[in-house]
This record gives C-alpha cells, sequence and structure tokens, in this order.
C-alpha cells in the first residue's frame, strides 16, 4: 500500500453519499419515510430504531430505491429465521424481485441471507449492503465479525439497522462507524476517549475507556453525524398515537442457593453474593436445577413460552421438565435452527427453549406475550430477549419472569444500571440529532527540508 492510499484510509468522511429516494410505498407511516429519505441521501448510515418500528419495511425500501436507482444488486444480512420476515413483508408492496439465499446462488436483484452464510457470496457482486439487527455481530467470533465489516468496506452504499447500539460501551460504536467508512475505531478512541493506559490497544486487559472532556458532546453530535436515533415517533416529531406499547410485568422470582460454593477450588464455608465472575458461574451452576423447576412450574400457567436459558444443561432439564417444549441447540446444524424458530413464529409450537446469545434478534414474535429469562450481566441479551415479545403490534400485556438464585443480586443491579445507561445514550443521541459536525482539515503545504546527510 502506497503511504497516500494509507492516509486516505485513515481520514475522516463526511456528507452525503446517496441520493434521493425514487420510491415510496404508501403504507409507510410518516416517519420511517422521513428515516428512508435521511438514509438515502446518506447513502452510508445506521439506523438505531427500536423494535417494532418497521425497519424491515425501511430495509427493503431503501434496497428497492438502490435497485431502481443503479440496476444493480443489494445484499441484506439478517440473523437466523428473519429473512423470511422479510419476505413475507416485501410481497405486502408488492415486491418481487427478492429472494433469500441459502448457497449463494440468486436470480434477483434483492437477495437476502443470514450472517452465517456470508462465506457464499462475493462483494464485488453487490452495489450495496445492508445489516440487519447489527448489533448481533458482538455473538459471532472475531473471524465473522472481520470479515462482515470487511465486505461492507467493499461496497458503495452501506446501511446498519440496530436496536441496541451499544449501550453499555460507547467505543463500540467505532465499528459501526468504519464499517460504513466513516472514523475508524482507533482512530475515533484516540479523538474522543482517554484510557488509564498508556495504549490504544482495546484488547489489552485491564484498559478502561472514558470520554475526554472536551469529548462529551462532540462524541454524541460526530455519531449522529452518521445515524439517525429513534425509540418513539415522537423523537423525530411524528405522533405516537398508533404506537403505543402494552403494559409490560417483570416478575422477580429467587430460589435459594442450599449449596456449597467451589470457587477457584476452594470451599466456601458460607455464600454470599456472587461478586467476580468465576463465582456468578458457580452460582448459575449449582442452582439448575432449582431454577428449571421454577422455571417449568411458571410456564404451565401460561399456553406459549420461550424460555431463555445459558447453559446446555439448563436446556436439557427444561425440555425433560416440560414435555411440550423444544430445544434449539447450538450443535444444530443452520437449517434446524431455522426451522425450529419458524414454526414457534408461525405458532405450530408452544413452547421454546433457546439461548439469547442464538436467537434474540429480529425476529417478532408478537403471538406470545410471556417469557422466562434466566438473567447474565448482557444487557443487549436481556433487551433483545423481552423485545421479541414486547414490540409494537402486540396486543396484549407481556410478562416476563425473571428466575435466578439468591447469589445473583449482582446481576440484577447490574442490568438496572444498564437499563439507566441504554436511556442515557438514546436521549444523548436524539438530542444531537441532525446536528452537523464539523471535521475540520489540515492541509501541509511546506516544502520538506532533509537533513544535509540524505
Amino acid at each position: 500500500m502506497k503511504y497516500d492510499q494509507f492516509i486516505e484510509q485513515k481520514s475522516q468522511l463526511s456528507g452525503n453519499f446517496g441520493f434521493d429516494p425514487i420510491y415510496m410505498p404508501d403504507m409507510l407511516f410518516d416517519f420511517q419515510k422521513h428515516i428512508v429519505e435521511w438514509a438515502m441521501k446518506k447513502g452510508r448510515g445506521a439506523i438505531f430504531a427500536d423494535t417494532g418500528l418497521g425497519k424491515t419495511l425501511i430495509q427493503l425500501t431503501l434496497a428497492e430505491n438502490i435497485v431502481r436507482k443503479t440496476n444493480k444488486n443489494v445484499l441484506i444480512l439478517t440473523p437466523l429465521a428473519v429473512a423470511f420476515q422479510f419476505i413475507l413483508e416485501a410481497k405486502n408492496i408488492d415486491m418481487s424481485d427478492i429472494e433469500y439465499s441459502k448457497d449463494g446462488k440468486y436470480k434477483t436483484k434483492i437477495v437476502i441471507t443470514n450472517y452465517e452464510r456470508l462465506h457464499y457470496f462475493d462483494s464485488n457482486d453487490f452495489e450495496a449492503v445492508i445489516l440487519d439487527e447489527s448489533s448481533i455481530l458482538k455473538n459471532f467470533d472475531g473471524a465473522t465479525k472481520a470479515a462482515v465489516t470487511s465486505f461492507m468496506k467493499k461496497v458503495k452504499y452501506r446501511m446498519l439497522s440496530t436496536a441496541t447500539p451499544s449501550p453499555n460501551d460507547y467505543v463500540e460504536l467505532g465499528t459501526s462507524s468504519e464499517a460504513l467508512g466513516y472514523l475508524g475505531y482507533t482512530d475515533m478512541l484516540t479523538m474522543f476517549f482517554a484510557n488509564n493506559e498508556d495504549t490504544i490497544k482495546p484488547q489489552n486487559i485491564g484498559t478502561k475507556w472514558i470520554l475526554k472532556g472536551h469529548g462529551r458532546d462532540k462524541f454524541f453530535e460526530w455519531v449522529s453525524s452518521w445515524s439517525m436515533s429513534i425509540r418513539k415517533p415522537s423523537d423525530l416529531g411524528f405522533s405516537d398515537e398508533l404506537f403505543a406499547l402494552p403494559p409490560l410485568y417483570k416478575n422477580f422470582h429467587s430460589v435459594k442457593n442450599e449449596k456449597n460454593l467451589i470457587v477457584d477450588n476452594q470451599y466456601q464455608l458460607f455464600n454470599g453474593i456472587a461478586r467476580r465472575l468465576t463465582e456468578v458461574r458457580e452460582e448459575q451452576r449449582a442452582t439448575i436445577e432449582k431454577r428449571c423447576e421454577k422455571a417449568v412450574e411458571i410456564a404451565k400457567n401460561h399456553d406459549t413460552t420461550v424460555y431463555w436459558c445459558n447453559f446446555n444443561k439448563e436446556g436439557e432439564l427444561l425440555s425433560q421438565l416440560d414435555k411440550e417444549s423444544y430445544e434449539i441447540k447450538g450443535s444444530m446444524d443452520i437449517d434446524q435452527k431455522e426451522d425450529l424458530l419458524i414454526n414457534f413464529t408461525k405458532g405450530n409450537i408452544k413452547k421454546l427453549i433457546t439461548k439469547a446469545k442464538m436467537t434474540a434478534f429480529g425476529l417478532n414474535w408478537q403471538h406470545c406475550n410471556h417469557t422466562i429469562f434466566f438473567p447474565t450481566f448482557s444487557y443487549e441479551q436481556y433487551y433483545q430477549s423481552i423485545r421479541r415479545f414486547w414490540r409494537f403490534g402486540q396486543k396484549n400485556p407481556v410478562t416476563v419472569d425473571l428466575v435466578f438464585s439468591d447469589g445473583q443480586q449482582r446481576v440484577l443491579d447490574s442490568l438496572i444500571a444498564k437499563t439507566k445507561k441504554a436511556d442515557e445514550l438514546f436521549s444523548k443521541l436524539n438530542a444531537n440529532l441532525h446536528q452537523d459536525f464539523a471535521i475540520t482539515k489540515k492541509e501541509y503545504n511546506d516544502k520538506v527540508t532533509l537533513p544535509e546527510f540524505v
């Protein structure tokens, strides 16, 4: 790579890279049309829109605009079992030039596939790529994440879409920025953040990144320069009348851990509240039977339920205790998992056992209004799991039963704190919506003076 190419890669892009939309379905709400207009003009942007606000329809509209403008292909990447929802939504707006490809073969201009199947496709064949529920990338290994980011960098039009834009780790927004072609991850860190070590290597253990004093406002102005944030239509100045959510009820069920824990090969004489991650893990393992028994007891009162577990042993025990349930296992191939998810979505399966890291993204489960959740420190999995049911379009009150052991209090406290941080993030992004972020560039025209010995 030549030096001028290296410098070009390090530079921060600004402005718009798209065009005025030439297609707008009649069924779009006013706030959805506003998002389409912004995103299409931007050409490269992130849509941070809450669950149930029509991200699927918005993404299909963007894809159709690009096809009509360029007559070239568009690739949409989705979480597992979400592709068929795109196909159904496309029929509602009479889009026919679209298909779901599982093997890299296709005959249409708009192609939908899963993140897990990206390796079948060539970025040179596409004018645009759209990521649905892009925050799911954190659940993949480094190779998959790198492959998606690399794929995006090679196409002209790039769109990200998610309901949870890294609410508890601001620096992860740098990954989105880099994929879209804006400021690179490490360049973002050096511009807006400081850390407790003399390094910019994020993999270093103990590194804590905090916003610089002068960067607290500028950072959110910068993020808002390439993203659109909305939790309800009124965030953009539109009416919330048709987007009122039903009540959400959270019930907390604590089971007592009567087993003495063994942590770091040390037998614990008394069990207290688990503090370190190793202690939390041991607490979870020691209470699997009690938590699963409690969960199944609760689910007996509901016709349809989703169990969100974390360990294979939890899934195995739940399936033994609840004979109506079907378990999605990590060892299953993609088609098996997808088949179970589709059958649950269609109502053919009443009780489903799964893990949030596998299936908590993108699926519309408004037909179900009850779920049981085994909490962890992951706010994103917690939020996404609940929002499969409690979303715009749900007509019934939603009940979430959280089952945990008495030693997991810190886990619950953490989720509450992270929920507050997520609200703060959206508030800051919305406060800076549409504000201009000035990028200053310095031109160095001085003549280079070489040392005499050169």
